[in-house]
C-alpha cells in the first residue's frame, strides 16, 4: 500500500462513524483493510507513529482509551522530556529560530543580550519548543536589528513545576553538571546556581571542592 493510500485510509477511518475502533484494531493487527465499496481486503505495509501528551496507562484505567489499542500501538515508546528539563538545548534552539526569523521577517538581529539569555535559560517554558519559537520570532520582529533584549522576549514569570535537568544528584555527576550549567550561563554564577537549583554559596563550595573556582571568569 502506498503512503498516500495509507493516509487516505486512516483519514477515512478517523472520520467514519461505523465501528472505527474495530476497523483500526483489525488494520493494525492484520495489516489489511477493505476500501468502502470493495468486496475484498487489501494488504498494506505502513509504520504507525503516534504521539500524545497524556499518560495512556492512566487514560486506560479511567476508561478514556482502549487498552487493546494501546497494546497494538505501543511496540516501542520514546519519552520526550519537556524543554525545561533540556536546558542545554534552549540557547542553540533560540539561535536557530533567530536565524529563521531573520530570513522570514527580513531582519538583521545578531544575537541575544546577556539578560535575554538569562531569561531564556530560567523560563519554565510550559509551551515547550513551540513557545520558544513563538517568543523568539516575536522578539526578532520587535528588535529588527542589533540584539534581542529581555523586554523583547515578553516572558511571563512563572514558577517551575519540576526540578530542572541540571539539578545536582550525586557526587559522580556534580562536576559535569556544574560545568554544563556554567557554560550555558556564560560563566555567570548566579544564573548557573539558579539552573542547578542551588544557592550561590553552595555553588561556590562545589567549585572549590572540584577545583573549578578559577575555570570560569566570575560574573
Amino acid at each position: 500500500m502506498k503512503p498516500m493510500a495509507a493516509r487516505c485510509f486512516l483519514t477515512r477511518w478517523a472520520t467514519s462513524r461505523w465501528k472505527p475502533n474495530r476497523c483500526l484494531l483489525r488494520a493494525i493487527q492484520e495489516r489489511r483493510y477493505r476500501p468502502v465499496g470493495d468486496k475484498s481486503d487489501r494488504s498494506f505495509n505502513v509504520r504507525i507513529i503516534a504521539a500524545t501528551n497524556e499518560d495512556l496507562e492512566v487514560a486506560v484505567s479511567e476508561k478514556r482509551f482502549r487498552q487493546d489499542l494501546l497494546y497494538r500501538l505501543h511496540d516501542f515508546g520514546i519519552t520526550v522530556p519537556p524543554l525545561r528539563d533540556c536546558q542545554e538545548d534552549i540557547l542553540p534552539l533560540a539561535e536557530f529560530f533567530r536565524e529563521i526569523a531573520n530570513k522570514e521577517l527580513e531582519c538583521n538581529v545578531s544575537g541575544f543580550s546577556s539578560e535575554a539569555r538569562k531569561a531564556l535559560l530560567t523560563h519554565v517554558w510550559p509551551g515547550n519548543v513551540r513557545e520558544l519559537r513563538q517568543k523568539v520570532m516575536g522578539a526578532v520582529l520587535q528588535a529588527q536589528e542589533g540584539v534581542v533584549t529581555k523586554e523583547h522576549l515578553e516572558l511571563v514569570v512563572t514558577k517551575p513545576t519540576s526540578p530542572v535537568s541540571f539539578a545536582l544528584r550525586n557526587d559522580a555527576e556534580d562536576k559535569e553538571r556544574i560545568l554544563r550549567a556554567l557554560k550555558q550561563a556564560n560563566g555567570n554564577r548566579s544564573v548557573a546556581a539558579e539552573l542547578l537549583g542551588i544557592g550561590r554559596t553552595t555553588l561556590y563550595s562545589k567549585l572549590e571542592e572540584y577545583g573549578l573556582k578559577y575555570k570560569f571568569k566570575q560574573s
